[in-house]
Order: structure tokens, then sequence, then C-alpha cells
């Protein structure tokens, strides 16, 4: 069994870490809140393995608070994680959310330089291992909006169509994601990551940057994309990190929304997902003998996908006249693939209503269809 402490366990990463280790199997976790007294920290951390100092303000009414949350209460900890390993006579890993402003010469930078010194020292004269990060902008779910955080507040905002206000659209942003930084916690709860050296930190990677306008104008097309349907390259990096922070922000009210459905007397024609370079997505329903399509492409590709009823797909080939026939149903997990220079239809031969799947490899553009009427 893991004893872990966490200081600042209501908080944006205190949540966060709070979620991260309940789903972890032999880790035991106590918490250090506002309605704590530092009197309850030696108590606190009987048989603590790990101690995650989250605890901190960035925006307090009165700037004493600074030293007082800070600084003072950085003093205890250090103290009581001292008097702890002197009683048990084991090694306790500490963990210490700096913040890059550590730099800076104001009165947050200065209570946050200050607590660095306190567990620089505690780590040079005890059996206590420090693990120090000077994040930047941390952002993710949870993160309280209009306090501390712009992707927070751009994201609440924009979710709900409120406006946001850009000083600089030039601005730089040093950003990192929260799963990334719990990534690196989790590295120093398994031990997988020794401490720097005494006065050095622990850096989150990957850091991404990004200036103020360009986060402004990638969280507003997340937020167009239910309108064009256009969905932004959402598998990876940046962009991940943020549709996951946008959604996150949804009201309860915007967790579904309609996409539009064309209906004639064949069945319907649903769009569903565009994206800049994948193609789109999208179904389609048949009644029992109707027959869809009925077409060539020189260069499109689609992949079609029974998901209820009976189809029969055929295929003539424009040069040969060679003519193919694949029977499916949603009872099979089979793609059929139409294949460029092949006029092609699909037709429901079964008795219920046919609903099948389709992705097209590019975004249907008018202009340029590609699409060819063409009797099999």
């Amino acid at each position: 069994m893991t004893r872990v402490l966490i200081t600042g366990a209501n908080g944006f990463l205190g949540w966060n870490l709070r979620l991260f280790l309940a789903e972890k199997m032999g880790v035991q976790v106590s918490l250090f809140t506002r309605e704590h007294n530092t009197s309850e920290l030696g108590a606190l951390l009987q048989d603590v393995d790990v101690v995650f100092h989250l605890a901190g303000v960035n925006r307090p009414q009165s700037s004493s608070e600074f030293k007082t949350v800070n600084a003072d209460l950085t003093v205890a900890l250090a103290a009581a994680v001292d008097n702890e390993i002197r009683r048990s006579g084991k090694s306790i890993r500490l963990v210490y959310t700096s913040s890059t402003q550590a730099e800076l010469d104001n009165p947050y930078g200065r209570s946050k330089r200050l607590a660095e010194d306190v567990l620089f020292e505690l780590a040079s004269k005890s059996r206590a291992s420090v693990f120090v990060s000077r994040l930047p902008n941390v952002f993710g779910k949870w993160c309280r909006p209009n306090y501390n955080s712009v992707v927070a507040t751009f994201c609440y905002n924009i979710a709900r169509g409120l406006p946001i206000q850009v000083n600089d659209p030039s601005a730089l942003l040093n950003l990192v994601y929260v799963d990334d930084v719990l990534a690196l916690w989790d590295s120093v709860l398994t031990g997988a990551v020794e401490p720097p050296v005494v006065g050095g930190f622990l850096e989150v990677e990957p850091q991404y940057q990004a200036t103020v306008g360009a986060l402004a104008r990638q969280l507003r097309g997340f937020y167009e994309s239910r309108v064009d349907l256009t969905t932004d390259r959402v598998g990876s990096g940046l962009t991940r990190a943020l549709y996951a922070t946008y959604v996150s922000y949804l009201p309860v009210e915007s967790f579904s929304y309609s996409v539009p459905q064309h209906q004639d007397p064949r069945g319907v024609f649903v769009e569903m997902l565009k994206t800049p370079d994948a193609g789109q997505f999208s179904f389609f329903t048949a009644h029992p003998g109707i027959t869809r399509g009925g077409h060539y492409h020189h260069s499109k590709t689609e992949k079609f996908l029974v998901i209820k009823g009976q189809a029969l797909f055929r295929f003539r080939h424009m040069q040969t006249g060679q003519v193919h026939e694949v029977n499916t149903s949603g009872e099979k997990a089979q793609v059929v693939e139409t294949v460029p220079g092949w006029t092609h239809d699909i037709t429901n031969i079964g008795a219920d209503e046919l609903i099948v799947m389709l992705w097209a490899n590019e975004v249907f553009d008018r202009q340029r269809p590609d699409t060819y009427r063409c009797l099999v």
C-alpha cells in the first residue's frame, strides 16, 4: 500500500489527481484542504510515502495571502515532513507545484520562490526526495474559468456563445496539459524518475506554445464545427488536449446537437462528421426494394457498412463491362468498398428498412463532385 497526502486537494490539480489515484490499486489517499489547519499535518503525514503539495493561491483578496498560503504553509509542511522522517526513519517523496512566475519579482513569484527554497533546504538536510516543477499555464477539465487560466475562460465563454476578450493576439502562451502533469507525477509515485539535484526542477513534457489569437481561433473553430460539421485534427498533440478541455466546459444542454437530415421517397441521408483531410462520415436509409447510387467516381472512394437490413451491392467496370455483386446484411461485420472506374449501386433486398454507414475519403464538393450518373 502506497500512502499519499495531497494538499490543495479541492483545487483544479487536486481534483484531477484524486480521480487519477482513485483509478490505481494499492494507493491510499489523505487530503489537506482549506478546512484543515497546519496543526493537523503531523497526523496526516503518518506513514505517508508521497506528498503532492498543490495548495497555493495566485489571485488572493489580499497580497498577504501569498505569504500565508504559498510560503508559510510550505514551511509548516516541510517541518512536519522532517519530523515524520525522523519518527519513521523512511524517506518521503514530495512533489511541489511551483510556477514559472517564480522567476519574476512580484509578490506571487517571490512567495513561490520562497516555498521552493524551503523545500530545497528540506531535501539537503533530510531523507526527503523533493520534486519541484515550475509549471507554466496548466489547462484541462475542471480548471476554474475567469480566474487564472485563459484556456478555461475562453472554453467556458465560447461554449456558451459568450464574447471573449483578446487584448494582444500575438501574446505567446506556454501551456501544459493536466494529463501530462499527471503522467509525470505517476512516474514519481512509482519511483520511475529520480529527484533532480537540489535546486533543480522536474520538467513536464510536452510543453506547447500558442499565441492568444491562435488559441481563440482554434476554440472558436470547435464551436463552429457543430454548424459546418468539420472537426479539427483532434487526435493528437495540442489540438487533442484543447478539444478535450473545450468539450469539458459544455453546458449539459449542449451535450447533444442536431445535424441536417435530407429525406426523399427513398429514405434519409444524414451527414455526421467532416474532416479537413480524411473525408466525411454519414449514414443513409433505404425502404424495401429501393436502389441508391448508380454512379461512378474517378478518384473518390467510399466504404459502406450495413448496420441493419439486407443489401445487394452491384458493380460494373466502365472499361471492360465486368460485373460483380456483393450480398451483405446487418448480421455481418463486412465493409464494402467502391472502386474508381466501377459504376455501382446498392439495393435493399430485405423486408425491413436498410440502414448503412458510409465513409467517403473526401468531403463532398458541389463544384467538383467526382460523381457521374451511370446505371449498373
